[in-house]
């Protein structure tokens, strides 16, 4: 039995499963609010009382541990990421470890779905993927020759930080820059644009309504109105979609990767976005790269995260 634990800034969780060559069997799941009011190794202690019941006294072999960094998953800290305030330099792998007395291995949550994706998913079989997160943000996890590649600290995929104009939707802190085109915030910011510029005109989009605040205006929201053919809708996400192919052209130039693998908002509206973001491609990457590099929607879907702690166990 494998146990892993999946902490975020809203909730954690605790998922238990049987891994037997590449099949996984999710046993069982508990999750639980993240309470920042209390200090990280009381919230710890928390899931670790979670994690006690769902093993019913049984000891499990491995344990996994997928968290958004920053953090060292050589020491196995967490060092204050933005969605977890007040966790800084938290020895959670030592902290879970002590409790249950074997190897407790900890990845950040971007590389620890590539892993997940590459073990069990649309990864399987293939020794050169990336995976990009695409939903709240934008991340990547690089599986390269056959490895799990975070480079020097930890660091390595963060290709939301690329700035591909000069301005543009803000993400990642970053005007411009790959998560600020292609994430969910991107694409309200981008949509709430668009829309405040056809109502000057006396346009109006389905998504939209004179005096909206920018917060009411979703990715999803405009999804829904492209799907029923809303110009404007069609607009933000044809331009998602280029500035998508943009970043993946780099990608494929610099990483030359058998396979990318995209989740969330690309699994839900790759009918939205793949048209532009194909032309682009075909426009800006190498050819010899691009035509051995397939690009798919990641294939477990909403469950990836538990996926994800229970593969970063076998790393």
């Amino acid at each position: 039995m494998v146990l892993g634990f999946d902490i975020g800034g809203t909730k954690c969780a605790a998922v238990t499963a049987d891994v037997s060559g590449d099949n996984i069997t999710v046993t069982a799941k508990e999750k639980i609010p993240t309470d920042l009011k209390i200090k990280p190794e009381e919230m710890l202690d928390r899931l670790i009382a979670l994690a006690d019941k769902l093993c019913a006294g049984e000891v499990p072999e491995r344990i996994g541990i997928s968290c958004g960094g920053p953090l060292d998953s050589k020491k196995g800290l967490i060092l204050s990421p933005p969605n977890l305030p007040g966790w800084d330099n938290v020895p959670a792998s030592e902290i879970i470890g002590e409790h249950y007395g074997v190897p407790v291995r900890l990845q950040n949550d971007a590389n620890a779905c590539a892993v997940a994706e590459w073990k069990f998913g649309a990864g399987r079989g293939f020794n050169n993927i990336v995976f990009l997160t695409f939903g709240t943000g934008l991340g990547a996890g690089l599986i390269l020759g056959g490895r799990l590649y975070v480079g020097a600290n930890d660091n390595a995929g963060e290709v939301g930080h690329i700035r591909l104009e000069n301005s543009g939707p803000v993400g990642y802190g970053k005007a411009g820059s790959f998560e600020g085109f292609c994430s969910g915030g991107g694409i309200a910011q981008s949509g709430y644009a668009l829309a405040l510029e056809k109502s000057r005109q006396g346009e109006t989009p389905l998504y939209y309504s004179p005096g909206m605040s920018k917060d009411e205006v979703t990715a999803k929201s405009i999804a829904e109105a492209a799907e029923k053919g809303d110009k404007t809708a069609l607009e933000v996400y044809r331009i998602c979609g280029e500035h998508l192919g943009k970043g993946l052209s780099v990608l494929i130039d610099v990483l030359n990767p058998e396979r990318i693998i995209i989740g969330s908002i690309f699994a839900r509206s790759k009918d939205l976005l793949w048209s532009a973001a194909a032309k682009v491609i075909e426009k800006e990457a190498l050819k010899c790269s691009a035509q051995c590099c397939e690009i798919v929607p990641a294939q477990l879907g909403e469950h990836i995260g538990d996926y994800a702690a229970v593969a970063t166990a076998l790393l």
